[in-house]
């Protein structure tokens, strides 16, 4: 089954914990603190897998989570790094940020992609060692890692890309310039998903063409197969138009040129702005007066216009010859440039980190998030850790939000599962 879009949470790992750890050794009286740092946090990195050509591995599988750093020891031993999580995807996946709809990177060339960072380490208490604070028990904990819902999208990688109606040979025609074998059957909508097909001119040169189906009338809006396979021609540098020019199935040839042309032009103005070359099928069922008025009709557009028999392979070559000439003078195949990283404002970024102050029973209860984990490494009977978490208090603004509050000394301050009273 050809699955071209996926949505998935990927989570780094979150940094190892410092160690509250002192140096014990035989004839060596107060070693002081030695605990070591936390490993960093996996990374969720994307790689590009060119035996990959659908995102069929993301379809049940949805949720993907590096290692997290191990913890920090004694004796100044650092935890052990998490493992990253590495995650295959085709050539040329985009992969957008669903929350905000960044593009984050598009998945074009061999670069790894880090999607997802780890968290750091946190210190151990060997680092918090002063003159005046010579057996800190307290350490830093690790850094959470980041966390994403990101959208893979597969947006295929061709030089040459086949438009038109369904069952007007656009499959016919990969199939016998190419070593593709699609199905090919007389009736609409044969090819499911788009197929590619390496084309030979020569010695050395050669080119990608795509069949890409699905494109009817209102596909722009949804009809049919719709944006499943429209989205597949952007990266494309030259369009083929393949028209039955017999108008086999009841349906005016010109008509349907300009139909599938407006459908390209409500999706994209780049596709309409692609440069095109028109390939006339099915001549043998069409009289001389069909094939002359069509064929005057491109030339007074200014199309390259081509007739071809594709089941037999009458006037295939040519066409190929027509797209390697052309793509010698049009740009390598579009990349899309990943969006800015917006960095939130910092007026923001303060309210955030307010603490929220509650009264209750002459209970001041404190809510800030961002405290828990510095909390969880603090001795409270420790004078010197208590020391520092007072600091802590201060320098973030706790302390002002509680007399802000009209707190007075002696109140019950609440933080959590830790409660003390206040004292200035």
């Amino acid at each position: 089954m050809f699955i071209d879009k996926a949505i998935v949470e990927i989570r780094a790992g979150n940094g190892g914990n410092g160690a509250v750890a002192f140096h014990r050794e035989k004839y060596v009286a107060a070693g002081g603190p030695d605990g070591g740092d936390g490993g960093k946090g996996g990374d969720v990195v994307f790689v590009v897998d060119d035996g990959a050509n659908t995102l069929t591995d993301y379809r049940f599988k949805r949720k993907f989570s590096a290692q997290n750093g191990e913890q920090g020891g004694a004796k100044r031993c650092f935890g052990k790094n998490g493992e990253n999580c590495v995650l295959k995807v085709p050539r040329g996946t985009l992969i957008y940020d669903e929350d905000t709809g960044r593009l984050m990177a598009d998945m074009s060339s061999d670069e790894p992609f880090i999607a997802a960072r780890g968290g750091r380490g946190g210190w151990g208490n060997s680092h918090f060692a002063t003159p005046t604070r010579q057996a800190p028990r307290f350490a830093k904990p690790g850094v959470p890692g980041e966390h994403f819902r990101v959208r893979l999208e597969l947006k295929l990688l061709a030089d040459v890309g086949l438009v038109g109606f369904p069952n007007v040979g656009k499959s016919t025609l990969v199939s016998v310039v190419s070593e593709a074998k699609p199905v090919i059957a007389d009736y609409h909508f044969t090819t499911l998903s788009p197929v590619l097909g390496v084309v030979r001119v020569g010695e050395g040169e050669s080119f990608v063409m795509a069949d890409i189906p699905g494109v009817i009338e209102g596909a722009s809006e949804g009809v049919g197969l719709g944006h499943d396979f429209l989205r597949h021609v952007e990266r494309c540098r030259l369009l083929v138009h393949v028209v039955d020019v017999a108008g086999s199935e009841g349906r005016d040839p010109l008509t349907d040129f300009d139909t599938i042309n407006s459908e390209l032009e409500k999706f994209s103005e780049q596709l309409s702005s692609l440069p095109m070359i028109v390939a006339g099928n099915k001549c043998d069922l069409a009289t001389d007066e069909q094939l002359a008025a069509f064929r005057e009709a491109m030339e007074e557009r200014g199309y390259d216009y081509y007739e071809m028999m594709a089941p037999i392979a009458h006037g295939t070559q040519e066409i190929v010859y027509a797209c390697a000439k052309a793509l010698r003078d049009l740009p390598p195949v579009k990349s899309f440039e990943p969006d800015p990283i917006v960095l939130p404002d910092p007026e923001t970024v303060a309210q955030s980190r307010v603490p929220q102050i509650t009264v209750l029973d002459d209970v001041y209860e404190v809510s800030a998030d961002w405290l828990l984990p510095i909390l969880r490494t603090i001795d409270v009977d420790d004078y010197e850790s208590l020391q520092y978490f007072q600091r802590v208090l201060i320098s973030s603004g706790v302390i002002k939000a509680l007399e802000d509050a009209g707190i007075q000394e002696g109140d019950t301050v609440s933080l959590y599962d830790f409660e003390f009273e206040f004292v200035r």
